[in-house]
């Protein structure tokens, strides 16, 4: 069966969760003799066999962002020829699924790693390329032979968004973590030489500085901390220049009371983050949204306890009392998750942080816990099984 996986993002151009999912995801399929998996990624051109890089079209260099990107999913529906199925991530190469279903008669599977219209701050990044982006997801939702939802929870979020989508078409296959690249690794060394204190505790964040991260309100939780607690920000790609101003005097508000805050912006080498997660005594999740947050798992396999807000599809990773502690959350319906209650929340997250950084012991315990639940639940080679099954159905 060869199956054109289509995504914006692949290795080496990873930035967020899909791009993990789609580079492990690929890994397992490529492992599997009943399937040739070709990657069909945007970005610049990339040496590894059987993927191919579509690169911006020049005349449409100036355009809005989303006309750029369905002029990439031209070029990659066209490229789909002799394919038995394609499977697309993210809107961005959702346009381009949709196309080359229809153009070679092939089934169209749909990654649900998030949804347009549970992101409705995006129209402050895209403009009205909102408006196109959320157009070419619903249409390609209500077409594809089949939906993957990431979690439970996302599968709710999509039949909710999209009524018009069959619910037998919609599959929960959870996101997965590869136990042996992320497992616990001491190196004091490189941790100090990431401006980190590894014999201090410490309380590590990593993700994109965007609305649904919830970093600002993460920020103002982090005042309430001890003095002798590190705050460690692996944070970069801002959404817009107004979050990344609202961050930065947070960060600034920050240093001025306490020692220890370091923001890393730069997207670190698996090697540095496994190690940070190693060192760090907390790993924080403050997302308002959260399909899966397989960034929760990555934390787990390294052994870090985890707090993260209990939305979305977090409480299908982190059990609450056993690998961490979930922080409730009462939310805005307006499609922004925003907290209805921020002071609350800050309150509420601070609170649990405060809890576990207090407690090394349980701290420590929790990690353990969070690998194992990590290596029993959540093996690419068993989300690759599903997937394909996902696969035959539609053929």
């Amino acid at each position: 069966m060869r199956v054109d996986v289509l995504s914006k993002e692949y290795p080496p151009e990873v930035y967020g969760g899909a791009g993990v999912h789609v580079a492990e995801l690929v890994r397992a399929l490529r492992s599997r003799p009943d399937v040739a998996a070709h990657v069909r990624a945007f970005g610049a051109p990339r040496s590894e066999e059987l993927t191919s890089s579509y690169a911006d079209l020049a005349e449409l260099a100036g355009a809005n962002a989303a006309l750029r990107t369905l002029g990439v999913d031209l070029a990659i529906a066209d490229a789909c020829a002799g394919t038995d199925l394609v499977h697309s991530h993210t809107w961005y190469a959702n346009f381009a699924g949709h196309l080359a279903s229809l153009l070679h008669g092939v089934p169209h599977v749909v990654s649900a790693h998030s949804l347009e219209p549970l992101r409705p701050w995006k129209a402050e990044q895209l403009g009205g390329g909102y408006a196109v982006s959320s157009y070419v997801e619903r249409t390609s939702y209500e077409a594809a032979a089949a939906v993957i939802a990431v979690s439970a929870a996302m599968r709710d979020d999509v039949l909710a968004s999209y009524p018009a989508v069959d619910p037998a078409r919609v599959h929960v296959v959870h996101n997965g973590i590869d136990t042996n690249d992320w497992s616990p690794r001491v190196d004091p060394a490189r941790v100090r030489s990431l401006g980190v204190d590894p014999d201090r505790p410490a309380v590590v964040f990593v993700g994109r500085i965007t609305r649904q991260k919830g970093l600002p309100l993460f920020l103002r939780a982090c005042a309430e901390l001890p003095p002798d607690v590190q705050i460690v920000l692996c944070a970069g790609a801002p959404d817009t220049p107004e979050i990344l101003a609202e961050v930065e005097g947070l960060v600034a508000g920050l240093r001025d009371s306490r020692s220890g805050v370091v923001w890393i912006p730069e997207m670190l080498p698996r090697a540095d983050v496994v190690a940070l997660l190693t060192a760090a005594t907390v790993f924080a999740c403050p997302s308002i949204y959260e399909p899966l947050g397989i960034v929760n798992l990555e934390a787990m396999a390294c052994e870090t306890a985890v707090v993260a807000t209990a939305t979305g599809g977090i409480p299908e990773v982190v059990v609450a009392g056993t690998t961490g502690v979930l922080v409730p959350i009462t939310q805005a319906t307006d499609g922004t998750g925003a907290p209805l209650d921020p002071d609350q929340y800050v309150a509420d997250f601070a609170a649990a942080l405060n809890a576990v950084v207090s407690d090394p012991a349980r701290a420590a315990e929790m990690g353990r816990a969070g690998r194992e639940r990590a290596i029993a639940s959540f093996s690419w080679g068993a989300i690759a099984e599903r997937t394909v099954e996902v696969y035959r159905s539609v053929l």
